[in-house]
């Protein structure tokens, strides 16, 4: 049974509770996400596996999860790379930021996220549990269609662009 790391609104760990729980309850809990850029500063994106217990199918920054107790946010950022993309590249945290987002299934998610990103022309080799497909995409042609088909992203990864996109694609 997975567990996350609860934190307040200053990122100091409260405690720890079952994954579902906590989207359930909608706790806020410590994340990390990964966006990752090719030369061309294309921004590497994968679908999520349609299995997946929210947001099946829907499309993302290049990967997602949350720490371990226990785990450095730096450590988590590169073990789900490899595990959900097949990739390892050097990290830098970005930033970090709080969002709150109702995903399907009744579930909620409520973050402390840890943002970073790399750059690497390194070819992903996804896991299919985790990921459907993947695919590069220039900051225009991403933000117009996200604009164009917003059902299409993940709630965090539409919140995560409109309030910090300077940010990423620096």
């Amino acid at each position: 049974m997975e567990q996350v790391i609860l934190v307040d609104e200053q990122d100091n760990e409260v405690g720890v509770m079952e994954k579902m729980q906590a989207h359930v309850e909608g706790r806020l809990h410590r994340a990390v996400s990964v966006f990752l850029f090719n030369a061309k500063n294309e921004m590497l994106l994968q679908q999520r596996a349609f299995s997946k217990y929210h947001s099946g199918g829907l499309w993302s920054n290049t990967c997602c999860s949350h720490p371990a107790p226990g785990e450095k946010v730096a450590d988590a950022a590169v073990r789900r790379l490899g595990e959900e993309m097949g990739m390892n590249c050097p990290l830098q945290i970005s930033f970090t930021f709080i969002y709150k987002a109702h995903l399907d299934h009744g579930l909620t998610e409520f973050e402390y996220d840890h943002v970073f990103t790399g750059i690497t022309d390194q070819q992903p080799i996804p896991n299919p549990d985790e990921v459907t497909a993947w695919k590069y995409m220039s900051r225009e042609r991403l933000l117009a269609d996200m604009l164009l088909n917003p059902q299409d992203y993940t709630e965090w990864f539409k919140i995560c662009l409109q309030d910090h996109s300077q940010a990423i694609f620096s």
